[in-house]
């Protein structure tokens, strides 16, 4: 029951987080501040030049080094304040002003300065934890999933899984793919919400999967086994003060056949890529997302659709097809999907990753989880999109 993997299914997670090198980078080069730098000296020191001693504005350059703490690194910053201090020490050194209120503007000069640079060090330290923390999600929501792609005895599965690296928008995507007694089963699912709350539903609602997919014979069995896991996640949420959160899903079931099982909860329908042309699989009986069974009034219900020999099946979540242009336009799926039947699965999914980058301009939303599905061949790889 064991499942195949090949060995370069899986990259490792680099070892140092982007995220956290990211938050103490400078966003503006070294010798873009220092050409600004001199040329806000030179006009400040011109400027005050000429209104004379009525109106000192060699002062206003205090305000440089906490400007520059918002943007840059706190060496950057540090050497700002240092600018500042010889430029002002220099200025009221010259100066024919009374003892004590040179001393003080000194003073003042330097306190400003010294925030300025406690003020860069600890955004830094801040984005740093920040980066930290939404890295730690994002690594839980990766190792809550398997590696892909996977290869049972009736099926291999590619996929995408891309999970957005945001701490208020990280989501709860989901899939899984378990080889049972009764064939291959699968689940691809989106938790309603956002935030580590729903990582949780979905770890919740992934363990009772991968535990009834073995255990029950029937695929509706194995939908209410989830079912039953969510509310109980529920059940203990609002306990807690969380919010309660439901589950959109697709449960399926192979066994190798020319027809597959499908039991939909509320979950977004399948593509079929087959004889050169890609379709929306119909799908008849629907029921309510998992987690709320008790508002559907009827119990949930599979059937069989066709999954002819040749032919891939795509599953994703909402983050493909609601995905957006810079104008609000959302994401045109079945239109671009056409454009690449015939390809194989890892080119479909390589393609519908650019294109998603290319139309978002590379802002995203919501978490994307596609599956292509196929039979293996005798080899333990994919078979192509289209009959051969």
């Amino acid at each position: 029951m064991g499942l195949l993997r090949p060995s370069t299914a899986h990259k490792p997670l680099p070892g140092s987080d982007p995220g956290e090198t990211d938050a103490g980078a400078a966003r503006i080069g070294n010798w873009a501040l220092a050409f600004w730098m001199l040329l806000l000296t030179v006009a400040v020191v011109l400027l005050d030049a000429l209104t004379g001693n009525d109106l000192p504005l060699i002062p206003l350059l205090v305000v440089l080094p906490a400007l520059t703490s918002v943007f840059c690194t706190v060496r950057q910053t540090t050497a700002v304040a240092v600018w500042v201090m010889l430029v002002v020490v220099a200025s009221r050194i010259a100066s024919t002003g009374p003892f004590w209120d040179v001393l003080f503007l000194i003073g003042f000069t330097a306190l400003a300065s010294g925030l300025g640079v406690a003020a860069c060090a600890a955004r830094i330290r801040h984005a740093t934890e920040v980066a930290r923390l939404r890295s730690a999600a994002v690594a839980l929501q990766r190792q809550i999933l398997r590696p892909l792609p996977i290869v049972t005895r009736q099926l291999c599965a590619h996929g995408l899984y891309e999970p957005i690296e945001e701490d208020r928008f990280v989501g709860g995507d989901i899939y899984e793919v378990v080889q049972s007694p009764h064939g291959t089963r699968v689940i691809i699912g989106d938790v309603q919400g956002k935030g580590l709350p729903a990582i949780g539903v979905g770890f919740a609602a992934l363990g009772a999967f991968r535990e009834a997919a073995v255990r029950e014979p029937e695929l509706t069995a194995v939908a209410d086994s989830v079912e039953d896991a969510v509310v109980r996640h529920n059940a203990f949420s609002a306990e807690t003060g969380e919010t309660e959160r439901f589950v959109t899903a697709l449960v399926l079931g192979f066994d190798g056949g020319d027809r597959m099982q499908v039991v939909n909860c509320g979950h977004l329908p399948p593509r079929l890529l087959c004889d050169g042309s890609a379709s929306v699989v119909t799908l008849h009986s629907t029921s309510v997302p998992l987690g709320m069974a008790e508002l559907g009034g009827e119990a949930r219900a599979a059937e069989w659709v066709g999954f002819p020999a040749g032919a891939a099946l795509l599953v994703f979540t909402d983050g493909v097809t609601e995905a957006r242009d810079a104008t609000g336009v959302f994401y045109p799926f079945d239109e671009r999907l056409g454009r690449w039947v015939g390809r194989e699965p890892d080119q479909v999914l390589d393609a519908l990753q650019v294109d998603l980058q290319s139309f978002s301009g590379g802002v995203r939303r919501d978490d994307v989880a596609v599956l292509v599905l196929s039979r293996p061949t005798e080899g333990g790889t994919a078979a192509p999109g289209t009959p051969t």
